[in-house]
């Protein structure tokens, strides 16, 4: 008998097994897929807040107030002092005119503020350097170099005010946290629900080869091959994979357009839909990989255990 006949034959009773043990596969199967769901969800979630961090860290950068009474002079020194630093990668220059601008647009609506401003006499704003550094981890020291300067209280730096980045820096940091924590907690609820479906998906096919026990033995007295008697109950555990993947990825079609707009909403600029389509190949290859390689490790530590011959 041919390699493909028997090939046909294993697939063919593989796929009557499923079917014939429909209550069992079921519970096989909607395990899986709650596990290939947090699987995906996963990939997903993490994906977005990747993109919460990336928008965050983008945003931020070393501002470094000076006092009204500050010479253009002594803030072009601490301009060319910070452009020297091998970790600057551009500095913004931002004068007491665009500043009271700015503050005007800002509170355009808080006519209490506008009408303490103005009570002031003339600009109460001094000029700003905004400086942005060449990588997220490099700004801490660049504040750090500004607040030595502003503690000397000597040359250009007696008329720093206020250098602005530990307030930032908390909330990256925070955010970093809740990321790195939400993945952790994450992987935990996957490898749990991964370890409970391998258990149902062993003792569903251990059931099967229960009810198939006479037809098994006789097939064994008769010398059939390993791959013959054991091939069907191997094809049953991947199906159990295949279908579960095939369920999650058309669930997740009208979950991810139903989630699209609010998520790009609340998100700014992530847009769940958008992500599940553009990276469909990848999150198609990780769901059914995953669902594949759980079926088919169940029945192999089934077929193993409780067919040896």
């Amino acid at each position: 008998m041919s390699f493909w006949v028997t090939s046909k034959r294993v697939a063919r009773y593989g796929l009557a097994g499923f079917v014939r043990n429909g209550f069992v596969s079921l519970a096989a199967v909607l395990i899986m897929t709650i596990t290939l769901f947090v699987v995906a969800g996963l990939i997903i979630a993490g994906a977005a807040l990747s993109s919460t961090l990336k928008q965050v860290t983008q945003t931020v950068d070393v501002t470094v107030y000076f006092l009204p009474t500050a010479t253009q002079s002594q803030v072009n020194d601490i301009q060319q002092s910070l452009e020297a630093l091998p970790e600057v990668s551009h500095v913004a220059y931002e004068s007491p005119e665009q500043a009271l601008a700015q503050f005007k647009d800002v509170h355009k609506d808080d006519q209490l503020q506008l009408q303490a401003l103005d009570l002031v006499d003339g600009n109460p704003f001094g000029p700003a350097l905004e400086v942005s550094a060449k990588e997220i981890s490099q700004y801490e020291s660049i504040a750090n170099y500004l607040t030595t300067q502003q503690q000397s209280g000597t040359g250009s730096g007696a008329v720093i005010d206020k250098v602005n980045f530990y307030q930032n820096k908390t909330a990256i940091d925070r955010l970093t946290n809740i990321i790195d924590t939400s993945r952790r907690l994450g992987l935990v609820v996957a490898i749990i629900l991964a370890l409970a479906s391998l258990l149902i998906s062993f003792n569903t096919i251990r059931l099967a080869i229960y009810t198939s026990r006479d037809e098994i033995g006789v097939m064994n007295l008769v010398g059939a091959g390993h791959w013959y008697v054991r091939g069907p109950f191997m094809i049953a555990g991947v199906l159990y994979g295949v279908v579960a993947g095939i369920t999650v990825l058309l669930l997740l079609y009208p979950i991810t357009l139903w989630l699209g707009p609010g998520s790009e909403h609340f998100l700014v600029t992530f847009n769940v839909f958008r992500y599940y389509t553009s990276s469909f190949p990848m999150i198609f290859l990780v769901v059914m990989g995953s669902g594949i390689a759980l079926g088919a490790l169940s029945s192999y530590l089934a077929v193993r255990r409780y067919l040896r011959a």
